[in-house]
């Protein structure tokens, strides 16, 4: 864990809610994807924790949706202020496991981690396959950039308003893959779990006190005992989920 102030690059909307922002920055304690910054917000007490999208050495991407008066507050960024972050925050995910063919599985804002795991696993060699699901239309993002990264991509919608109608989950059997790599909220990875035919990694959202496993506030039951979701996870292996 490093704490570091970051200048804002950018800090613009992508889709209805959603803000896609750029910082740079020490990114040397940030190691690989599916790991956590949290950003301090003036005048809250507890800090935001954010997913990171995409990390190369001095510059950050982070993409967040407003859901209460703290992202709303970082919505307001303006380029040229600055952040104060915690970075290289939680466990990531383990590209080792992915074999020729992974999948990768998004919901919402748990897309965002899920694009530099792509193009890692795209650096490697990889076949990816990507499937995105939003509610409507008017939530999508970053379709765009997984396709640029060569991978192959399946958008879902909820109410059928673009692309292939459903849940991101009904579109895993379609797909031939060896490992599967899921981010989003908890009725999704319950329903990848029901569909999925491989070994995979989650991606868990928690509510975090501090962020960096002192206040045991994220604790969640596994097949192995106890864990903190902000310090052994987010990410944690299918097989030691208990459901």
């Amino acid at each position: 864990m490093q704490q570091a102030l970051f200048t804002v690059k950018t800090n613009d909307p992508l889709s209805r809610g959603v803000y896609r922002m750029t910082l740079a920055g020490d990114t040397s304690a940030i190691a690989r994807p599916g790991q956590f910054v949290n950003i301090q917000i003036p005048g809250k007490f507890l800090r935001r924790p954010i997913s990171v999208c995409d990390c190369a050495p001095g510059l950050l991407t982070l993409i967040y949706k407003v859901v209460g008066g703290g992202t709303a507050e970082l919505s307001a960024a303006r380029p040229g202020g600055t952040l104060d972050l915690l970075t290289g925050l939680g466990n990531g995910y383990d590209t080792a496991k992915s074999g020729d063919r992974p999948l990768l599985i998004g919901g919402g804002v748990g897309v965002p981690p899920l694009y530099w795991l792509c193009r890692v696993l795209r650096a490697q060699g990889k076949e990816v396959s990507v499937i995105l699901g939003f509610n409507t239309a008017a939530e999508v993002f970053y379709e765009e950039a997984f396709s640029a990264l060569g991978a192959q991509v399946t958008v879902t919608t909820v109410d059928g308003s673009y692309s292939r109608k459903g849940f991101a989950a009904d579109a895993m059997a379609a797909l031939d893959y060896t490992c599967f790599y899921a981010c989003g909220p908890l009725p999704m990875l319950r329903a990848v779990e029901q569909a999925a035919r491989t070994t995979g990694q989650y991606s868990f959202e928690e509510r975090m006190g501090c962020g960096f496993g002192a206040c045991m506030g994220c604790s969640c039951q596994t097949k192995n005992g106890p864990v903190r979701i902000c310090r052994e996870g987010p990410v944690l292996d299918r097989e030691v989920v208990v459901w």
